[in-house]
């Protein structure tokens, strides 16, 4: 195949999985059809955060399944069995509404929520498996437009609502089943993976001789890596030893290898769809850096190497770290965006009571569509801003959770306090960039932590930590609103409080926010004493050997 052919291709891949993740991320549309749904169906705020749960949990929990899976069998198979679920899923929602009260039970419902949520997941890890391998020497950015595509879908979904079918919960959601269904489905003729020419280099063990220390990983100058190519494994997190008693070296070893290094004497081999999400080969780790603005591996280790997953991960303080501060933040983060909704319908009824039942859900909309935008923004501003806080300011990557962990605090402040709903935006908006600038960077640094070649697996373990928290907090939100909530004469609930509704909620969450804050401080400065430690003991290593 031609290299332009090639190119053409993998860019129409990164198209796909863009098209794919715009229609992954209709989870956090749910407040803007929830509560309609809720109140057609006599349902309690307790249950309605239930089915919004199952989403979440659907979301999150099958992660390590759906990674099992797609590293193993490729991006094709998962992006098919998350179109299967999410048109299943939406269209059994759908029919539970326009059958009405009564009707579906709730462990029906709650399963079609499951399954919107597991369906979102397995298509958005076969298309960020798909950019990342496509495009192994600018991954970051490949990867940035299904992300952010991903936290974009709300956004895209409410706005064409609003404009097609005001006021029409019922049409809302089958555009949800047929957009999700029809997007990912022919998204999946175009989602390949291209055969690519690897970017690094062997050296024979007949040439590897002198001063070139085998134990050792020394970085080199970024063009070094230019000078060929390495075989990559067949298998994820596997390594395979070069022919005639060569191995594989990375682009940081000696400056003395310069003159061995030969593209000519190594066979070529192309990375295909089973294959892991395989990286530069850098020494980094947890975020840090060097003196000259590159990454530095808090773990000594080179994540294209480094492969910690499954139970390895239990002893790791940095797993637990991780694992903690991620359910934190993502359950304080969900409970808003699963009820932002409700905090609308209760504000707008206490603040004017003549406002109609459609002026509230064009109000629901817009909150959600705001939530989607500015977590679209955030995660470009995290993943672009990582970059630059570890190689032009020579700082941690964790910063960034800190910033996330301090705007997440502001959010909880502002929905404890404000009563005006013509304010609520300032909960929606600062909600929707705290969560974007925490996913925005979390792969990032989940990967470099325990090394790129159980990536997915590992990634499907943090997300377990959201099920917990997410679940906690949403029914901590519907119970509480339900205690100030009545009973019409004709089923339905009504809070007329106000922000008396649910303020206790974000109190909750902003305990949970600023024990977020403290944990992202200490993470900070346990992965800086690690890093000096390091240089302190390479400084040593290098003064013994001169």
């Amino acid at each position: 195949m031609a290299p332009r052919s090639r190119e053409l291709m993998r860019k129409v891949s990164v198209i796909a999985a863009t098209i794919t993740s715009l229609a992954c991320g209709t989870n956090y549309i749910y407040s803007a059809w929830g509560p309609q749904f809720a109140s057609k169906l006599n349902l309690s705020s307790t249950q309605s955060n239930l089915i919004g749960v199952s989403g979440n949990l659907g979301m999150y929990a099958s992660g390590i399944p759906i990674g099992l899976l797609v590293d193993a069998k490729g991006p094709r198979p998962g992006v098919l069995l998350g179109c299967a679920m999410l048109g299943v899923g939406y269209f059994a929602l759908y029919g539970a509404y326009n059958d009405g009260p009564g009707v579906t039970g709730m462990p029906w419902l709650c399963l079609s929520g499951f399954l919107t949520g597991a369906g979102g997941c397995a298509a958005f890890s076969a298309s960020i498996k798909t950019s990342a391998l496509n495009w192994p020497t600018h991954r970051g950015t490949a990867t940035a437009f299904p992300l952010s595509a991903f936290g974009l879908s709300a956004f895209f979904f409410s706005s064409i609502s609003t404009v097609a079918f005001p006021d029409n919960t019922s049409s809302f959601l089958l555009m949800l089943a047929v957009g999700t269904f029809g997007m990912t489905f022919i998204s999946s003729f175009f989602l390949r993976v291209i055969p690519h020419q690897p970017a690094y280099s062997a050296v024979s063990s007949d040439e590897y001789t002198g001063n070139l220390r085998p134990n050792r990983l020394h970085r080199s100058k970024s063009g070094d890596s230019k000078r060929g190519t390495v075989r990559e494994p067949s298998e994820p997190g596997m390594h395979q030893a070069a022919p005639n008693g060569s191995f594989p070296l990375s682009r940081s070893e000696s400056e003395d290898a310069k003159t061995h290094l030969s593209v000519s004497d190594i066979p070529n081999t192309e990375a295909d769809e089973t294959s892991s999400l395989m990286s530069k080969s850098s020494v980094s780790g947890a975020g840090d850096v060097e003196e000259n603005g590159e990454r530095c591996d808090s773990t000594a280790h080179d994540p294209h190497h480094l492969d910690i997953r499954g139970l390895a991960l239990l002893p790791k303080i940095e797993f637990w770290e991780l694992f903690i501060l991620l359910g934190l933040l993502t359950g304080i983060g969900l409970m808003t965006i699963n009820n932002i909704g409700n905090d609308a319908q209760a504000l707008w009824s206490h603040y004017d009571s003549s406002v109609t039942p459609g002026w509230i859900q064009r109000r629901q909309l817009m909150h959600v569509s705001i939530i989607s935008a500015l977590s679209f923004t955030g995660r470009l501003l995290s993943g672009i801003g990582s970059d630059l806080i570890v190689k032009k300011l020579h700082m941690s990557r964790y910063w960034c959770l800190f910033i996330s962990s301090a705007v997440f605090c502001a959010a909880q402040l502002c929905g404890a306090r404000i009563e005006n709903p013509n304010q609520l935006i300032y909960v929606s908006g600062t909600t929707g960039l705290a969560y974007g600038f925490l996913f925005g960077c979390y792969p990032s640094i989940v990967a470099e932590t325990f090394g790129v070649h159980g990536l997915s697996q590992n990634w499907g373990c943090m997300t377990l930590s959201p099920v917990v928290s997410g679940y906690i907090f949403n029914l901590i939100y519907g119970k509480i609103y339900d205690d100030h909530s009545t009973i019409t004469p004709d089923g339905r609930r009504d809070c007329p409080d106000g922000l008396g509704c649910y303020r206790s909620a974000y109190w909750v969450t902003f305990g949970a926010s600023v024990a977020g804050v403290v944990i992202s401080l200490w993470s900070i400065r346990y992965h800086h004493v690690i890093k000096l430690k390091q240089e302190r003991k390479e400084l040593e290593e290098e003064g013994r050997e001169a």
